[in-house]
């Protein structure tokens, strides 16, 4: 356990040595055979954050007004920037572009709440935005990819919905019935202090191993064409930059500041674990070239969170 606390508080730093070890092992090792493992790797990504969710939370009165902004910004905004950015830096490319639009569509994972506890936000109001947006981008994300590929790439879409359900509402289901079965048997106490914390553990731990299968199936490509990692790191950046200040823009003129935390870490923050599972599960030979962008994205993404977090931290005290 100690190990596997490591690789969860340093996940970047793990990210980026799974990263190495991957491309390592397959420049001279082919691991194509490791393709098997990426659906229930998948799962066990995804599941451990679904136990930890508070589904209750969608019964409270909330901020509809913030839940809104949130979802117009998460499956309208985003999307729709994300297809201009991959016909800008990859019109021919159709896998990048893809993997670009699919970090767009799938928004905000347990690191969300993460990461408004640290910056004291409106944790409540994060909670209900991974729910919700967990949701809709199951949903939505078939229709997007369809309207956007579906003359470049074959777009199966009862591939998709039979992997989102597997990938998403299966474990969300499972989620939510092992821990009202973990609270009826130790109390709702003993799961937030005992449990609770331990299950983001292993979904880290299944996101690196991912994460060096995608570098290992992509390793042959990296090692001929080694260009390619800042062409694809230069728009992934650029991109959250973006979407940081846009959002924050629209946070003040519109809301108070525990307000503005959580709209920013429920759109920027984006479920790059579901996004990984899709690209891997759903497009077969496209997969790893897909997967390639979503894994740089995760080093981007954690870095310019956590920035955000010390900036408001040190900008924006909770009393104001």
């Amino acid at each position: 356990m100690g190990l596997l606390q490591a690789i969860h508080r340093h996940i970047v730093v793990s990210i980026l040595i799974a990263m190495v070890l991957g491309f390592l092992i397959g420049i001279r090792v082919d691991t194509e055979g490791l393709r098997r493992m990426v659906t229930p790797l998948s799962f066990f990504m995804v599941y451990p954050m679904m136990v930890t969710l508070n589904f209750r939370s969608l019964l409270e009165r909330g901020n509809w007004k913030l839940q809104g902004v949130t979802q117009l910004i998460n499956f309208v905004y985003l999307p729709l920037l994300a297809i201009v950015f991959g016909w800008v830096f990859f019109p021919d490319e159709d896998n990048y572009r893809l993997g670009i639009l699919l970090i767009a569509l799938l928004p905000t994972s347990g690191m969300t709440v993460s990461w408004t506890v640290m910056a004291k936000g409106n944790v409540k109001e994060a909670i209900r935005m991974i729910v919700i947006g967990l949701m809709l981008g199951g949903l939505i994300t078939p229709l997007y990819i369809g309207a956007v590929f579906s003359e470049a790439v074959s777009v199966p879409f009862g591939s998709i919905l039979s992997q989102i359900g597997l990938i998403v509402f299966l474990p969300m289901f499972l989620g939510f019935l092992t821990q009202r079965g973990l609270v009826a048997i130790f109390t709702e106490e003993r799961f937030k202090t005992s449990f609770k914390p331990i299950f983001p553990i292993f979904s880290t731990l299944a996101v690196v191993v991912l994460i060096g299968i995608v570098m290992s199936l992509r390793a042959t490509m990296l090692l001929n064409n080694p260009a390619v990692l800042p062409r694809l790191l230069i728009p992934i950046i650029l991109g959250y930059l973006i979407m940081l200040v846009t959002i924050d823009f629209i946070g003040r003129r519109l809301f108070d500041r525990a307000d503005r935390v959580a709209l920013i870490n429920g759109t920027m923050i984006r479920s790059l674990s579901l996004a990984l599972a899709v690209a891997l599960t759903v497009f077969a030979e496209r997969g790893p070239a897909i997967a390639l962008v979503i894994a740089l994205a995760y080093v981007v993404q954690v870095q310019l969170a956590a920035w955000y977090v010390r900036r408001t931290i040190r900008l924006m005290p909770a009393s104001t």
